[in-house]
């Protein structure tokens, strides 16, 4: 079950780690993502830390972590082909991270998510 934040990325909770995108909305919002710069893998990072630069051809965006905790992979295809964020915002993670508590209960679920952009 994926949880939602106000800053439009999805999280998917895997064993004791959270895997982090951004949803379709912030894809269509970005149009065409032409760079993606991702976070070192063991880097420690606190909520709400910018972790992850994306270019389109509109702006320039953040990730930021949802969560305090420890970067534990990034998906290095990403930086080769920044598209696939495009094609399938829902299918293309960008970081793996490992937080203190894996808690999800305070994101928005998906019904949440779909009132807050409307």
């Amino acid at each position: 079950m994926l949880k939602y934040t106000e800053d439009h990325e999805w999280l998917k909770q895997d064993g004791d780690e959270i895997i982090v995108g951004i949803t379709a909305h912030a894809s269509d919002q970005l149009g065409d993502v032409v760079f993606i710069e991702l976070p070192e893998v063991g880097r420690e990072v606190a909520e709400g830390e910018e972790i992850v630069v994306i270019e389109s051809v509109k702006a320039a965006s953040d990730i930021v972590a949802p969560v305090a905790g420890v970067i534990t992979a990034v998906n290095e295809g990403l930086p080769d082909n920044p598209g696939a964020v495009n094609a399938d915002p829902a299918g293309t993670w960008f970081f793996r991270i490992k937080p203190a508590s894996v808690d999800l209960s305070g994101f928005m679920d998906e019904a949440a998510y779909q009132a807050l952009i409307g």
